[in-house]
Parts: structure tokens; sequence; C-alpha cells
């Protein structure tokens, strides 16, 4: 789902989607497409252009040769409905960059964030097939070694609104008046979907602990968020509750 829109102020027509099976129901929201202050922005030290080749066949025995050489076989593609598109090429991405940003920045916190893919014919060309900005959709990792299999990118220009995973931090642990009864923190979330306009995607959520005392929590409608973001999730979802105190507080308590 292409959803195209003019940009005018750097402002843009937001078009949001109820939950509902049967239909979409569409409502135009004017808002600024900035980082709003406080809000957290991704960090420029991890602004790394990716380099991709062509790559003509698809297969397992393929796939196999692709890691043999160094490289991860990859695709990019666009996005149709946020989660499956068209417009597919395939390519090979250079596995050591792969995995330096993964290991760098960890899982969730890489496919969440934009980066710009540059398609050459051979990764020392000067000559560039293709410059897109690219969001990691998924990322295939070997279950024992966690050695990089497959990635798959989505082509994330500004018009596109895009279902993300977005990771929660949880601050505040130390001032928590729950915490520091002898509670301990239950986490149930650590990412929650949003429908994103593409030039403001958080690189992560803060989760504000710092007032939350034993017994309470927080669900997902008390997560602070651009207001241009859209939950596709139920707002009363928990994210996380400071539980009662633990056994051996409570024996020391007695």
């Amino acid at each position: 789902m292409w959803i195209h829109r003019s940009l005018l102020a750097k402002t843009i027509q937001l078009r949001f989607f109820t939950q509902s099976a049967a239909a979409a129901v569409l409502q135009d929201v004017e808002i600024p497409l900035t980082y709003p202050e406080g809000f957290p922005k991704p960090d420029p030290k991890y602004a790394e252009t990716i380099r991709a080749i062509p790559r003509s066949e698809s297969g397992k025995n393929i796939s196999a040769k692709e890691r043999k050489v160094g490289r991860v076989p990859s695709i990019v593609f666009e996005q149709e409905d946020g989660e499956h598109g068209g417009n597919k090429r395939l390519i090979s991405v250079e596995t050591k960059q792969v995995k330096k940003l993964v290991n760098h920045l960890g899982q969730s916190f890489f496919l969440s964030r934009l980066f710009d893919l540059e398609v050459r014919p051979s990764f020392d060309s000067d000559e560039i097939i293709e410059r897109v900005r690219v969001l990691p959709r998924k990322l295939h990792l070997h279950p024992a070694t966690d050695a990089v299999l497959n990635v798959t990118f989505i082509r994330a220009p500004s018009s596109a609104l895009l279902k993300i995973d977005i990771p929660l931090v949880f601050r505040g642990e130390d001032v928590s008046p729950g915490l520091r009864k002898g509670a301990f923190l239950n986490i149930v979330k650590r990412t929650v979907k949003y429908l994103c306009p593409a030039d403001i995607i958080p690189p992560y959520i803060d989760v504000d602990l710092s007032e939350l005392d034993a017994g309470q929590k927080l669900v997902m409608s008390d997560l602070k968020v651009h207001p241009a973001l859209k939950l596709v999730q139920s707002k009363d979802q928990p994210v996380c509750k400071i539980m009662g105190a633990r056994v051996e507080q409570q024996k020391k308590s007695k």
C-alpha cells in the first residue's frame, strides 16, 4: 500500500486506518514531519550507507555460495500494505558490514533504523545502479552461531508509512518508588508496533519508570511518541508492571 501525499511546509496528510478487517477509515491530519524536542532521534554515528551488488538468481544453493564468499543474500522491495511488496530486486550485501551494524545496534534497533543503500556492479565500482533509503524489514540469523543468513529491505521514501516494531528503553529504575522498596520490574513488551511516517521513525521509545510504585503498570497508551505515529496494537496492552517485593526481601522484613 503506497500512500502518496503532497508535502507542504514539511507537513503531510496522514491516512489513519482502524483495525477493522472489513474497511479502512481514512482521516486526514496535518502534522509537522520533524522530531519533537526531547524525543529520541537516530544517532548520526550509525548513519552508514549499506553497500550491495545485484544478484540474478535465488535459491538455496545460490545463497550458500554467497555466504561462502562473505556476502549475505538479500532482497529490497517496495511496500504495498506495510508487510508485502513488489518491485523486487535481488541483491547481496557484505556480511562484515551487516554483522557490524547488528552487533553495534542490536537486532531490534537495526530493524527500526533507516539506512541508505547503494547498489553497484561490484563492491569496488564507482558506478551506482540504484541509491535508495531502506528499512531492514527482516533479519534471519543462524540459530546456533548468530551468523547473518538473509536480510530483507523495504524502500522507505518520504511518502511511505511503515509498520515497525519500535524498541522500548526503560529508564528511571533507580528512582522508581516501587523498585526502591524492593519490588521488581516485570517487562511484558520490549517492542511496540507502530505505523510510522518514514521521515520520523524513532530509533526507540523511552519508558519512564521514575514514578511507578509497587502494583502499578504502564500500558501502550502511556507511551509518549510523535502524534503522527499510529499504534497498531491494543492501547490497553500492558508494557510493564512493578510487581511485589521479592521473596528474599519479604523474609528480611519479617
